[in-house]
């Protein structure tokens, strides 16, 4: 499926369908390369990653994801580029445009990715920036696919931050049908914007109670309190004891319910050792499928471009 978008910034881009079709087309190319490698269909495509922040699985799944399908992956920092040094970002585009069919950028803000995309040629990704984490979501509804073996009549409950990852799995439930309640202390909710446009599709509840949100919940996610992009220490206080996700708070959701979190976790703050070590953590799988995930992503945006 040749995707509509040139980009992918936030997911909002994407129809229901090519939601779907990226996640069920991730989870073939997982079952494909468990069974002795996929082909070779990004042969002699080149993707630029840029990196403004470190990186742990988004730098190494996209770069493992290349060189499985074929193609290949240059790595560049901010210290590594004339961004640094003044070049401004819509002549970085066009430049690198010229040499590369594909970008990734893992940036502070969002705004940069979004000149990055209008200077661009070729198709940039947004591999995290202060307002999405579109790419973390398809490996988590990946996830949530294989676990659940469907998206009808599923419930998530977000705990904690509304954040940028909590955004874009806003987004990701609109485009699956699958409903979300979102437990956060008062001033820490989710753009309104994205929930305004996702309620067209989908059942979003807002609450201040994590028990209320997990009540029923199929999938319970949690991310960390304090993050690159917000290091005061003194966020903690707004989030511990009541949005930490522990045995107790568990129990308020179904007896199957899976425990989702995007890494890098936090134990004892966000969620406890007991959850995230448990037996109904499936966090290693969920960070497996991001490299399955981007493969789809990167097939969509490329083959046939």
């Amino acid at each position: 499926m040749k995707l509509k978008t040139k980009d992918l910034l936030t997911l909002a881009e994407l129809s229901p369908k090519e939601f779907v079709g990226l996640i069920d087309d991730s989870i073939k190319l997982k079952k494909e390369l468990k069974k002795g490698g996929n082909k070779p269909i990004l042969k002699n495509k080149t993707l630029t990653m840029i990196f403004q922040k470190p990186s742990t699985r988004t730098r190494v799944s996209f770069e493992v994801g290349m060189y499985q399908l074929g193609g290949h992956a240059v790595n560049l920092s901010s210290d590594d580029m004339q961004l640094s040094r003044g070049e401004s970002v819509e002549d970085t585009a066009k430049t690198l445009s010229r040499y590369t069919n594909c970008i990734m950028a893992r940036v502070y803000e969002h705004k940069l990715l979004e000149k990055l995309s209008k200077h661009a040629d070729v198709p940039v990704i947004n591999g995290l920036s202060d307002s999405f984490h579109p790419c973390q979501i398809l490996a988590d509804f990946m996830t949530i696919k294989e676990k659940k073996k469907k998206f009808k009549g599923l419930k998530i409950a977000w705990i904690g931050d509304g954040n940028n990852v909590c955004n874009s799995m806003i987004y990701g439930a609109a485009l699956s049908g699958v409903s979300m309640s979102i437990a956060t202390p008062k001033g820490f909710e989710p753009d309104k914007t994205v929930i305004k446009e996702s309620k067209k599709s989908t059942n979003i509840e807002l609450t201040t109670d994590p028990i209320v949100a997990t009540k029923n919940a199929d999938v319970v996610v949690a991310d960390t309190f304090s993050s690159i992009h917000n290091i005061d220490k003194k966020r903690l206080k707004q989030f511990l004891p009541k949005y930490q996700v522990n045995s107790k708070l568990m129990k308020s959701a179904k007896n199957n319910a899976i425990f989702m979190h995007c890494l890098p976790a936090k134990r004892e703050e966000e969620v406890t050792s007991d959850v995230i070590d448990g037996p109904q953590s499936v966090v290693w799988d969920e960070a497996e499928n991001r490299l399955h995930s981007q493969k789809a992503l990167l097939e969509f945006l490329l083959c046939n471009a």
